[in-house]
């Protein structure tokens, strides 16, 4: 009875010390967001604040470019040229590398993200945030000494506590984590979770009083449902546009490596060129879904050059608002690509809402029907943010908690589920993953190439292996053969390529012909390798190799040739083994 009674105190003791931990992370996470909302909304109000009304929009426009050059001078200054912008290397990490997160990621998104979104650039600060909450967690489980699996759980805290900070959402914190950054998620982790998310709202709620978005509703016409299923259509093919384009441009930025001037001009003119034409692409944009929200969207054009137009025109809103939606994931693209930080989640969030706005008043002006178009602004943040980055649970309950629209939860349903699965039906990777997938790293592969991809093929590396020249005589073969370990040799040239192998049964025969024991080279019995692998290679590639040539060993080369050593299935299947025990424990 007594092993008993210590078995269940000791894990009681660790479930609270846990507890703790996500508090401490939470709270952690939550002072980081409260602290970038006050710093972004001050510089904001200091930029803006002396300016008169005619020339703001000359300013917003020369704003961003210094915001991504103090971005880039402080990445190349400070932080030696790495930056590591988005979810992405977080998934990364959480997947491939036991979830170590580096430790400048603990101010590093942060200052980046307020220099960029502060001077208007046109992103949103939920990644950076993220980012850095889950390296909080990371880190303070590094400090901590706790385990890789327990460490992983403290990042996702971290990430959850991030999210629910922003938009005082700790539900939608939670399911942020679970589908996004952790992908699997074992019953225990729920509460630790919870805890975390729940105590950076409270942290936030404290000390940075208002919600994001105000929504009061209390019903939605039943009668409208074919429209919601039409939202969930339109914000699908909505949500293709903006990943294909997000990552277009990537691959544009891309073509100047590194922290490159001439793409920090380039960007930056850019996009004060489009914020001119459209000042509602100005930093986050939270202001406009403000508007729609309070159902004033004719303010939607105050300081843009069309706005002596809008009472001549009753359809110059529409157009304002449709080419502000198909840009604003350019502006987001542009700012990410030419040096600037931030990420893709608020930006789906505003142009969801001017999508929803535009789709809803289409309807209504074309004399069909009337819709409430305050509903289809929130739905149709929902359906966007669903499909970009491929978390419906996290658009419902986000989208219900930061506009208190709990009634539209039906609604919220039909078009989110409908706009992740058409989504993901054109495009299986979301935007966070998508070039990771590129990249060769498959985050949502099953749990053994997940587990296979955690190890390190240059650590099963063998090297005991004894080298033969191929001019090596059989007598000079046999007294090799007799003092090694191994029956398997590699023939090298003189520059260390491999030539092929020689195994002890392949030669058996051989071995006792004393007669040829000085005639007989190496090069006339050795064989070529059945395959050959490199020391990066994919080590579920490697044994799909062992088992389709029946080898218990393949040599590992450099790509000019260069023999390293064998890797063996046995040392691959006893590493695998070892790793699943890890990956099950409590």
């Amino acid at each position: 009875m007594r092993p008993l009674l210590v078995w269940r105190a000791r894990h009681i003791s660790e479930r609270m010390y846990m507890l703790i931990l996500s508090i401490l992370v939470g709270a952690a996470a939550g002072l980081a967001a409260v602290l970038l909302k006050v710093c972004i909304r001050a510089q904001v109000q200091l930029l803006q604040g002396d300016i008169s009304e005619p020339y703001r929009v000359f300013a917003s426009s020369v704003y961003p470019i210094i915001g991504i050059s103090l971005t880039v001078l402080v990445t190349k200054y400070f932080l030696g040229g790495q930056l590591g912008r988005g979810i992405g290397p977080i998934i990364y990490s959480t997947a491939r590398e036991n979830s170590i997160v580096p430790r400048s990621k603990l101010y590093s998104q942060l200052i980046t993200a307020f220099l960029t979104v502060s001077f208007g650039g046109s992103a949103g600060t939920e990644a950076p945030i993220s980012v850095t909450g889950a390296a909080l967690g990371s880190n303070i489980g590094r400090v901590l000494h706790v385990d890789r699996r327990r460490r992983r759980l403290l990042t996702g805290c971290g990430a959850a506590a991030g999210v629910a900070a922003i938009f005082n959402s700790p539900i939608a914190g939670v399911l942020f984590a679970v589908e996004t950054i952790l992908l699997e998620l074992p019953a225990q982790y729920f509460i630790p979770l919870l805890i975390s998310s729940a105590t950076a709202t409270v942290v936030s709620k404290a000390l940075y009083a208002g919600q994001p978005f105000v929504l009061i509703t209390t019903s939605w016409p039943v009668d409208a449902v074919p429209f919601y299923v039409l939202m969930g259509l339109f914000t699908a093919f909505f949500s293709v546009y903006m990943i294909r384009t997000y990552h277009w441009f990537e691959r544009f930025f891309d073509r100047w490596p590194g922290l490159d001037w001439r793409k920090v001009l380039l960007g930056g003119t850019l996009l004060g060129g489009l914020i001119f034409f459209f000042p509602t692409l100005y930093g986050e944009g939270y202001n406009t879904v403000e508007l729609l929200l309070r159902g004033h969207p004719e303010h939607i054009t105050d300081g843009s050059i069309f706005s002596v137009y809008q009472d001549n025109n009753p359809w110059l809103l529409l157009v304002l608002v449709l080419f502000s939606m198909l840009l604003k994931v350019v502006a987001t693209s542009i700012t990410v690509g030419s040096g600037g930080n931030g990420g893709m989640f608020g930006s789906s969030l505003f142009a969801g809402a001017l999508a929803g706005f535009f789709f809803a008043r289409l309807i209504n002006l074309s004399g069909l029907t009337h819709v409430p178009e305050v509903h289809f602004v929130v739905l149709g943040m929902a359906g966007t943010l669903a499909g970009v980055i491929h978390a419906p649970l996290t658009a419902i309950f986000l989208i219900a908690e930061i506009t208190g629209g709990y009634a539209l939860f039906v609604p919220l349903m039909v078009v989110s589920s409908s706009s992740y699965l058409i989504t993901k039906y054109f495009e299986p990777y979301s935007v966070y993953t998508r070039k990771l997938t590129a990249r060769g790293v498959d985050v949502y592969a099953n749990r053994d190439r997940g587990l296979l991809a955690q190890l390190d093929p240059r650590k099963l590396l063998e090297t005991d292996f004894i080298p033969v020249r191929p001019n090596t005589t059989l007598g000079e073969l046999v007294d090799i053969f007799r003092h090694s370990s191994r029956d398997l040799f590699p023939v090298v040239a003189s520059g260390g390529r491999l030539l092929g192998v020689i195994s002890l049964d392949a030669v058996r025969n051989a071995l006792f012909d004393d007669a040829h024991y000085q005639t007989t080279k190496v090069s006339e019995l050795m064989k070529p390798a059945p395959a050959v692998v490199g020391p990066n290679d994919d080590l579920e590639h490697t044994l799909s190799l062992l088992d389709r040539h029946g080898a218990w060993a393949l040599p590992v080369c450099e790509e000019d040739g260069r023999y390293l050593g064998f890797i063996l299935k046995s040392a691959i299947l006893a590493r695998y083994r070892r790793q699943l025990i890890l990956e099950s424990e409590a």
